[in-house]
């Protein structure tokens, strides 16, 4: 349902701002009136609204069926801090609290000469609540009447405050464990709309995990962690930005 209202109001938004993101005059900032772009501003501030889709990319040490990961779209919110660099170039940070839910699926084969399994071994489900703190390049064309496109990148770290990396069960107690801590770096595009109230951007961005953030069973043997080399994050995001 809360997908569902994002696409609404984002759809709201383009259509009474229709008129002006099309006329060719430009939306300029008036300072009595503090209204239009701040796009000359040094420092500037703002939020963002989101949704997300995780994935995760595993690396395996011997030829088994791959583990499905089944992706759920999640929920993104958080600030804006944008420094100016000069007309083409912006220094961003972007702290936001990021939610979403995965569901790990593996073969058969994993639990041969496994005794005792259960239809609920097979499956594995991964909730995540990040805390997400990227630092970003802005880097923009430039501006074409009320757009502004441009591509972005950098890097990032996140605190998973649901990874259970520190609970003593594990995958004999249905625990399927993840670390705290996870670098990635970032890339992704957009396009800057000039408002005269505000400036609205929506924008998507690839995120791709450099670390290993799978957390072993005690059990060498463990047949959910065994065969597992590497596993890292991937995920997608569309924001939608106000500042």
């Amino acid at each position: 349902m809360k997908y569902l209202f994002a696409l609404i109001s984002f759809l709201c938004i383009v259509e009474t701002s229709n008129a002006q993101l099309f006329k060719k005059e430009k939306v300029s900032y008036d300072a009595n009136q503090g209204r239009g772009s701040t796009d000359n501003n040094l420092l500037r501030w703002g939020y963002f609204l989101g949704i997300n889709s995780y994935d995760f990319n595993f690396d395996y040490k011997n030829d088994l069926r791959d583990i499905y990961v089944k992706k759920s779209p999640g929920f993104s919110v958080g600030l804006i801090g944008n420094l100016r660099i000069n007309e083409f170039l912006d220094l961003r940070l972007e702290p936001g609290l990021l939610i979403t839910t995965r569901e790990l699926y593996y073969g058969a084969e994993w639990f041969q000469g496994e005794p005792n399994v259960k239809d609920s071994d097979f499956i594995r489900e991964v909730k995540s609540t990040y805390i997400h703190l990227p630092l970003l390049l802005k880097v923009s064309t430039k501006r074409i009447n009320n757009f502004k496109p441009f591509i972005v990148g950098g890097i990032s770290t996140a605190l998973n405050l649901s990874s259970n990396e520190d609970n003593p069960e594990d995958n004999k107690n249905g625990q399927f464990r993840t670390t705290k801590n996870s670098l990635f770096y970032e890339l992704g595009f957009g396009i800057d709309f000039y408002l005269y109230n505000f400036k609205f951007t929506p924008s998507i961005r690839g995120l791709f995990g450099i670390n290993d953030e799978l957390v072993r069973d005690e059990d060498p043997n463990s047949p959910w962690t065994s065969n597992i080399a590497g596993m890292q994050t991937r995920g997608v995001f569309i924001n939608f930005t106000f500042q």
